[in-house]
């Protein structure tokens, strides 16, 4: 279980621009003061237009971009905000010459962790990831939901205060993402991360969060906060109740409204 007396995330007015590429002149700004924060425990979705900054905001928190205004902290604590974070990007990207075990260690490896003690940690999880009898098996050899648990264990067992799932299922096929959120649900109510999921599935976002952070348009900025006060565990059933709905319409109205109308067709914004 997280410690509910552990670090929260607070993000304050981040802004990020990028030089715009070849003989074009100034700067496209990508993120414009985004603010929202995390609780130890808490599951958070990120949603958003598609190019609207999610991935860079992402690639911020994990230290992968410096933000040119705002900034990123944990409580008090004075250690850059990446050294906090564990980032499990949209595709596995598991080796395939080495082992499913040995992909699970690479986090740990790369932080200067024994090969023997990071084994020792990761075989400790494979039982409740699912993939237990598969420690010497090949990536080849793992459906696409087993390779989606490989790669959440290796970010889980970096031992980090936050987890960042990018996408985590958007490569699976319909049947295999619903089997893959349900466990997840399961396995984060047993272990109670901090956890900043990316999706573009709004069902998703309200069957797995506490709360939704809905992003503008690029430059980002945050639209609006929605909490999912349903009852946890959540079931498959729960998605036809009427407070389901409500909060998945909520956040459905709030991202057309954003979202301008294809070339050539009449906007139908709301003022």
């Amino acid at each position: 279980m997280a410690d509910p007396h552990g670090n929260r995330l607070v993000v304050d007015s981040l802004g990020k621009s990028f030089a715009l590429p070849g003989r074009q002149q100034g700067h496209r700004q990508v993120l414009a003061g985004v603010s929202f924060t995390a609780q130890p425990g808490e599951f958070v979705s990120v949603i958003g237009p598609s190019g609207c900054g999610k991935s860079t905001l992402f690639n911020t928190l994990a230290g992968l971009e410096t933000p040119d205004s705002g900034r990123i902290r944990f409580g008090d604590e004075t250690r850059p905000a990446a050294a906090h974070c564990a980032y499990m990007p949209q595709k596995d990207l598991l080796f395939p010459w080495r082992t499913v075990l040995d992909n699970t260690i690479l986090g740990l490896q790369v932080h200067g962790v024994a090969k023997a003690e990071a084994r020792r940690r990761a075989l400790e999880l494979f039982d409740a990831f699912g993939l237990s009898g598969f420690e010497d098996a090949r990536p080849s050899q793992l459906s696409g939901g087993m390779r989606q648990r490989a790669a959440l264990l290796r970010t889980v067992v970096q031992e980090r205060e936050l987890l960042l799932l990018d996408e985590p299922f958007g490569a699976l096929d319909s049947l295999t993402r619903t089997e893959m959120q349900g466990w997840l649900q399961d396995v984060w109510q047993r272990y109670r991360w901090m956890v900043l999921m990316i999706t573009h599935d709004i069902r998703e976002a309200v069957y797995l969060s506490d709360r939704v952070v809905v992003l503008s348009t690029c430059p980002a900025t945050v639209r609006r906060e929605v909490r999912v006060d349903l009852p946890r565990p959540r079931t498959l059933s729960m998605i036809t109740e009427p407070e389901f709905a409500a909060s998945e319409q909520e956040l459905l109205d709030v991202l057309t409204a954003e979202t301008p109308p294809p070339p050539g067709r009449i906007s139908s914004r709301r003022s």
